[in-house]
């Protein structure tokens, strides 16, 4: 069951039947991407025609109303959102709701044209992900060959005052001998790097047991060589933290291993405009085209599908549900 508690006259508290506070929301702006990463999409993905995408003004509409409802912080994602043409009408409107937070999820290839307007629009927080810094093993894992153009642009971020993170999916045979050298990497270019397992979702399904390398284990591995000292995080943060004796900050996302259900604070919102309650689930409702006075029980709906568990996998593509 969902209550909702006022934090002021005009905002409200969304709390689910687990008692987790939800007020974090993903909003995807298009399931297209210029890269082709192995274990996110097949080659030969077909994405949405554009008249199935939200409008701009559609998604601000939908963000603003659930900003009512006590969403306070939103990143954008895609696949990769700045692909959409209207990417920076979308981030200027969003700009404008009252939020704690405002960031994005980007493969990095156009997120230098991109840093002028992020900062003039106070979205600071940018997760680039970035699976090998070997360029030959990079174009391999996204069968593209911008490993420049990403690389580039991830100092161009850290060096223009942004808060980036680096997300590095590890997969056992094929990136897991560079953990030392993004170590290095994070302590050299004064970056947070961020290793995540690889998840049961779509492709990744079936290759899980072949690539699959848990966090502890890496852990182990990096205890080798450096020593850890525990960072503090947010309660619902999805990644936990340590500060190396080399001066790295790293972070583990091990949402196959060590799943952070119990403390979530997402709800997801889809290109087309279903607000998902899991990850790990297709399960939403419809909010295109829905009156302000319906979302009470719309989102009172999509809260009681938040299930209190680890859900196992997922067929859909990681591009078609929004990173």
């Amino acid at each position: 069951m969902l209550v909702n508690e006022r934090l002021t006259s005009n905002k409200k508290k969304l709390v689910d039947g687990y008692s987790r506070h939800i007020h974090k929301l993903r909003v995807q702006l298009t399931d297209a991407c210029n890269f082709r990463c192995f274990y996110c999409m097949p080659k030969d993905i077909r994405f949405l025609p554009k008249n199935d995408l939200l409008t701009p003004e559609e998604i601000f509409s939908i963000c603003s109303i659930l900003n009512d409802f006590g969403i306070d912080e939103i990143r954008i994602t895609g696949g990769e959102p700045t692909l959409r043409t209207e990417f920076n009408e979308i981030i200027s409107r969003l700009s404008e709701l009252p939020l704690s937070k405002l960031g994005l999820t980007t493969n990095g290839f156009f997120l230098t044209t991109k840093l002028r307007l992020l900062k003039e629009k106070n979205c600071q927080h940018l997760n680039i992900s970035m699976d090998s810094l070997q360029k030959d093993k990079f174009n391999r894992i996204t069968r593209s060959h911008y490993f420049p153009e990403v690389y580039s642009s991830i100092l161009n971020a850290r060096e223009s005052g942004f808060r980036v993170k680096v997300n590095v999916v590890l997969c056992r045979g094929v990136n897991d001998d560079e953990i030392d050298h993004f170590i290095e990497f994070s302590a050299r270019e004064n970056l947070e790097v961020r290793f995540l397992e690889l998840m049961k979702i779509g492709p990744a399904y079936e290759m899980n047991p072949e690539f699959f390398i848990s966090a502890a284990e890496v852990i182990g591995k990096i205890k080798n060589n450096y020593q850890l000292q525990k960072i503090k995080v947010s309660d619902d943060s999805t990644s936990f933290n340590y500060l190396t004796d080399n001066g790295a900050r790293i972070g583990f996302i091990a949402s196959e291993s060590q799943p952070f259900c119990g403390s979530c604070s997402r709800l997801r919102l889809s290109a087309t405009g279903k607000l998902r309650a899991c990850l790990m689930s297709e399960a939403g409702i419809d909010l295109k085209n829905r009156k302000p006075e319906d979302y009470q029980e719309l989102i009172n709906s999509v809260m009681a599908l938040k299930p209190p568990g680890r859900i196992n996998h997922i067929e859909q593509p990681m591009n078609q549900i929004g990173g």
